[in-house]
């Protein structure tokens, strides 16, 4: 186990994972119905099940700043959630981040890329700063894709308070049960779950619109929240209790950052769509019917969402939110698996091991260990809060933590890639960095009453995925210290006297690039005195492009000489793949690789090197002992690039950090 971890700590390219197919260049610019309800089924859960418990929180008795029952705080609090979902997620996101993609993928480990792409052109240091702040931001989603599945189950189950009280002890066994059985399916995949995924948003979408419509029906007076006045008279007028309210407000965008990261998906055109259409009206017609129950009767603040429904509707209800929030949970799972798998190629994580559930859908994967990491916190949080009203003052913090990180991120982006006018970008920012700021501010005052969670997990994370970066860094450099160059290796193999002996066969080595030699050879020409009649030094070469087409998926360098049958091969692969080490061998052009490789009947060499703690004082001891724990979780290599077990050899050695 311990030499296994190695084999990612030192290797920039040993992080990718076999062979996906690349989406045609077209399928992101189709907005077509079967696209539009795709995207409704897998971007929306999240933003759509919001409405089940953003205007119950703002209204909490036992929130520690209450926001009292009256007509003004009613109209004024709706006029707030209007505008906020206005402005974050129709502004911010639909208008702007969309548009700030890396090869058609969207979400923040997009723009983290697009930074270190350009870096290099101006404000080095600047980028450097804001690509880290954008690991934080990837690290908060970790802590939302934790919390999403408890609040938004939970939330969904407490209807069944509304239809039966004495169901209230079952809420959290029931959702608990819920819980367990959506991670214990997610290795089967979504594909076919996926398809009636869509058509069950639309259902709900269709009924929380309708429901708003008919509470509007009875109080149409609540129409005169959509001026801004009320909002600003609420917000200035009353900054006391309204900058409070504000960390509940903020619920009414929580999943809007699934709008982005989903874009490669869906496309842009698709995912506008299915919000200007449907998803934003059926929100905010839910909201403003909420917020006319709570004017005619302040009573119904308890549980609005529901109370909304006609008693005969509210049983059929509490099932379709519960499929909704379900929905809601898995898409944003899926999304945690993608992030994590990012972050491993990117270099911030170990190698992972990774499955792909569907042979035809892209971004479909499954990640063991991160499945039941987020298991066993889910269920901790459900069992710890017991509410979804408990546990909104901790989902709060990690949405405007990664909002404001994502608006930051994009207009740096619009300045330095795009050379958009400085007073546009100052005065954009200015704007929307405000309210998100806003938002942030209200959700600190919250810290001792759970906002601090999301930001231990945040910053758990970001000190995970630092510490491997920087230990990856310093064994990398051991690690080329170690090898010696690659052509000084093979002058010597070309001078030896007497020649090194050949045996027939075909030896791939694996390794980090074409400038070193791999130990795996090194040792086997020193202690062996033998090395094969073809040999490849094969590197992994992750590029900071989703996707790389298969007609460039390979390069050959015959390492300055052309009849010694030693070449080395670089295969390329984007951030969102799987390398397949045999398929990148099988695309070589025989009449370039100096002799017929043997690919079926190919040896593989794998390096593995044991982390061990040393004397070192380039890292803190305990970040050490955190780099070697981490190092653990590398999925091993073999498996990783689909090397044939029976045909892999594997070599270890010791490196000190």
């Amino acid at each position: 186990m311990a030499d296994r971890r190695q084999e990612s700590a030192s290797d920039d390219n040993s992080t990718p994972r076999p062979e996906i197919r690349r989406a045609h260049p077209s399928t992101r610019e189709m907005a077509g119905p079967a696209m539009v309800v795709g995207a409704l089924g897998v971007v929306f859960g999240d933003l759509g099940t919001s409405p089940l418990y953003t205007l119950q929180t703002v209204f909490n008795p036992d929130d520690p700043h209450p926001v009292p029952v009256s007509a003004r705080n009613v109209y004024g609090v709706v006029s707030l959630v209007f505008w906020s979902v206005t402005i974050i997620v129709t502004v911010t996101y639909v208008l702007l981040a969309m548009r700030a993609d890396n090869d058609g993928e969207g979400g923040i480990m997009a723009l983290i890329t697009l930074l270190r792409q350009g870096k290099a052109k101006r404000g080095q240091r600047a980028a450097a700063a804001l690509a880290a702040l954008g690991i934080f931001g990837a690290s908060l989603f970790f802590g939302d894709s934790m919390i999403t599945p408890a609040i938004s189950v939970l939330s969904a189950i407490e209807g069944l308070k509304v239809v039966q009280p004495s169901l209230n002890d079952a809420v959290v066994p029931i959702t608990a049960a819920i819980i367990v059985v959506l991670f214990l399916v997610q290795r089967r995949g979504t594909a076919a779950v996926g398809r009636v995924f869509g058509p069950v948003m639309v259902l709900w979408f269709t009924v929380i619109g309708a429901c708003g419509i008919s509470g509007i029906a009875d109080h149409p007076s609540i129409l005169r929240a959509v001026s801004p006045s009320y909002a600003l008279g609420f917000l200035f007028g009353h900054f006391g209790t309204a900058f409070f309210s504000l960390a509940a407000v903020v619920l009414a965008v929580t999943g809007a950052e699934a709008l982005y990261a989903d874009m490669g998906h869906f496309g842009r055109r698709s995912i506008t769509r299915a919000w200007v259409l449907l998803v934003f009206p059926a929100c905010i017609l839910s909201y403003f019917g909420q917020g006319a129950l709570v004017l005619a009767d302040p009573g119904n603040v308890s549980s609005p969402f529901f109370l909304l429904v006609p008693s005969w509707g509210r049983l059929p209800m509490v099932i379709l939110a519960t499929a909704a929030t379900v929905i809601a949970s898995q898409a944003v799972i899926t999304g945690a698996y993608s992030v994590a798998s990012q972050a491993a190629q990117l270099g911030y994580l170990p190698r992972l091991r990774i499955a792909h559930t569907s042979e035809s859908t892209i971004g479909q994967i499954y990640v063991p260990f991160i499945n039941w990491l987020l298991m066993a916190s889910v269920l901790t949080l459900i069992f710890a809060f017991r509410s979804s009203t408990a546990l909104a003052f901790a989902f709060g913090m990690a949405v405007t933590g990664t909002i404001t990180i994502t608006t930051l991120l994009f207009f740096y982006v619009a300045r330095t890639r795009w050379g958009t006018p400085i007073w546009l970008v100052v005065s954009g920012a200015t704007l929307l960095l405000f309210v998100d700021l806003l938002f942030v501010g209200a959700n600190l005052t919250k810290l001792v009453h759970g906002a601090w969670l999301p930001l231990l997990i945040g910053l758990t994370a970001f000190t995970v995925m630092t510490t491997w970066q920087r230990g990856r860094m310093m064994v990398t450099a051991e690690r080329a210290r170690r090898e010696g160059s690659l052509r000084e290796f093979v002058d010597e193999l070309r001078r030896s006297r007497p020649p090194v002996l050949h045996v027939p066969g075909t030896a791939v080595f694996l390794n980090r690039d074409k400038h070193t030699t791999p130990l795996a050879m090194r040792a086997n020409v020193q202690h062996n005195h033998v090395r094969h009649e073809q040999v490849v030094i094969l590197s992994i070469e992750t590029r900071p492009v989703p996707r790389v087409p298969a007609e460039e998926r390979v390069l050959i360098n015959n390492l300055g000489y052309t009849d010694d049958g030693i070449i080395h091969v670089t295969a390329r692969y984007g951030y969102m793949e799987t390398p397949d080490v045999p398929g990148a061998l099988a695309l070589l052009d025989p009449a370039r690789t100096e002799g017929p490789l043997e690919i079926d009947k190919a040896s593989y060499f794998l390096t593995k090197i044991e982390l061990r703690r040393g004397k070192a004082t380039s890292l803190r001891p305990w970040r050490k002992r955190l780099f070697i724990a981490t190092s653990y979780i590398t999925a091993d290599a073999a498996e990783h690039f689909g090397l044939p077990r029976d045909r892999t050899v594997v070599m270890g050695s010791d490196i000190e950090v």
